[in-house]
């Protein structure tokens, strides 16, 4: 029986995870090979796949940046450099999530957990203050015309509404922040918007450096 187990990404892996992208977001232009080989070449150690078996079924991709220069509104273009993470500041303090995706034919395998973990891990090890991510609410097309993107968000929260993002999130151990607005404006479902969330590294250590700079390839 296949078993699940995370990695840093690879040089190989970039066209079975593309292939992966652009089925799990048919309406949004995957990356390009080029993209994710500079990505690679920026952070490598914040890139992630999940492999069942020998099959990609899930990429998890981030950068580290100092979060004051970002806690203003921002558009995910703006915060990774369209991608490039061109801003990754290996003296920052904030691991940001970028992005996270995983075949839905593998619901339940807690795939994504396994994922969030991996980057758990390497905020703890790296000595980081905590992970920041903007995350997508597709649930909101359905009440889009009923009530504000503040409004729902604060109900998925609550527990009166169910969200399969931020729902999963908080049950991850984030914490819900607000919205973002015009986050990602071709997110159809999430009419663009996205919820801010934080998960604060209890290990963090201030008197000591971050060690965001190293290159060592991590099996989880």
């Amino acid at each position: 029986m296949a078993e699940l187990h995370i990695r840093n990404t690879r040089t190989e892996d970039i066209a079975a995870l593309i292939d992966l992208q652009r089925r799990v977001y048919p309406t949004i232009a995957p990356w390009s090979e080029a993209r994710v080989l500079h990505q690679l070449g920026i952070f490598p150690q914040g890139q992630f796949v999940a492999l069942y078996g020998e099959r990609i079924v899930g990429c998890a991709s981030s950068l580290v940046i100092r979060w004051d220069d970002w806690s203003d509104e921002h558009t995910w273009k703006e915060i990774t450099a369209g991608g490039t993470f061109d801003n990754h500041d290996p003296d920052g303090r904030t691991l940001y999530g970028a992005e996270v995706f995983v075949d839905p034919r593998l619901r339940g395998k807690r795939v994504g957990h396994r994922l969030y973990e991996a980057r758990r891990a390497l905020c703890r090890r790296a000595n980081l203050r905590r992970i920041i991510a903007c995350g997508r609410l597709p649930g909101y097309q359905r009440y889009a015309d009923q009530m504000s993107i503040e409004t729902y968000a604060k109900k998925v929260v609550w527990g009166d509404i169910n969200d399969p993002v931020l729902g999963f999130q908080l049950a991850e151990g984030f914490r819900y922040c607000g919205v973002i607005e015009n986050y990602l404006p071709e997110d159809a479902e999430s009419h663009g918007h996205a919820s801010l969330i934080v998960w604060l590294n209890p290990h963090f250590n201030e008197a000591r450096s971050t060690l965001a700079r190293a290159n060592d390839e991590e099996t989880i």
